[in-house]
């Protein structure tokens, strides 16, 4: 199914507007980096911001860029169950390869409610559908147990788990079969996620290091543990400082500086600190990622 280092992208802006150029650029390079997918208009692509017309637009610019090189898995989350179906409708009439359906925030649905969402989206499309379970964000914890009555769905077929509970995977496997799809969705625990039964990562820091992120994967898959190690603790103080702040403010200013896109973003999020402008170039020194 989704495998590997899938990057949830960032959403270049120039004068208020979406930066098309810069985001198909981006796309193109993180394919030619050899990221294994590619995540449009989730969080880090600030989607609470974009309108219907620019979510829809981001989708199809991802697409048509992509041209079937890596798979597609477009956000269609909202707190709105008609709108996350018309987001879904819309990503597969542009061509994408799956869904990612963040769990309703701000609302709070009952574990019953959550069942009834995502029913009614699987109803509604014929993508393969990724639950994005992150209570850090949406304040509700989808439970193993709704994930397992989800999981006997026909399109609902993995998850994307940004709880960092390590026993979190072995639980679902155990409840949703060896074939649900997890992917981990802490670019921190992409390594343990990997060896709680998890297949991936749907990761932050590869709009900065995508060929890194590839690579931790990669050995992994290849059984090649200590290289997979030393990879991540290579980039284990990267993943630290890309959340320095509220995600994707850090995420935003790193590109920037690698001159992949502006460091604009839409209120309420701005620029990090000084102080964590500082760290952050520290970081990508430290990595040999800024030019002299």
């Amino acid at each position: 199914m989704f495998k590997g280092s899938i990057t949830a992208l960032i959403t270049p802006f120039k004068d208020g507007l979406i930066d098309e150029p810069a985001f198909q650029s981006f796309v193109d390079w993180q394919i030619k980096q050899g990221s294994h997918g590619l995540v449009p208009c989730g969080t880090t692509g600030e989607s609470p911001t974009l309108s219907h017309q620019e979510h829809n637009r981001v989708v199809q610019l991802c697409v048509e860029a992509a041209a079937g090189r890596v798979p597609v898995i477009a956000g269609a989350g909202s707190n709105s169950t008609m709108e996350a179906v018309a987001l879904t409708r819309h990503a597969e009439q542009a061509g994408a390869d799956a869904v990612l359906v963040v769990t309703p925030y701000y609302n709070k649905p009952t574990q019953e409610g959550l069942y009834r969402h995502y029913q009614a989206i699987n109803d509604a499309t014929g993508l393969p559908i990724l639950i994005y379970n992150i209570p850090g964000r949406s304040s509700v914890d989808m439970s193993v147990e709704t994930m397992a009555r989800l999981a006997k769905l026909p399109h609902i077929v993995g998850v994307k788990d940004a709880t960092a509970d390590l026993l979190r995977p072995v639980r679902t496997r155990a409840a949703c079969g060896a074939d649900f799809c997890q992917l981990s969705g802490e670019d921190g625990t992409a390594l343990a996620f990997l060896a709680q039964g998890g297949v991936g990562c749907i990761s932050v820091t590869a709009n900065i290091v995508p060929r890194l992120s590839a690579l931790l994967q990669e050995h992994w898959a290849a059984g090649d543990l200590t290289a997979a190690r030393a990879l991540q603790d290579q980039l284990a103080a990267l993943n630290d400082v890309l959340f320095i702040e509220t995600n994707p403010g850090p995420v935003k200013y790193a590109a920037s500086m690698l001159g992949k896109c502006r460091a604009d973003l839409r209120l309420p999020l701005v620029l990090p600190s000084d102080a964590h402008q500082l760290e952050i170039r520290a970081r990508l020194e430290g990595l040999g990622l800024l030019s002299e």
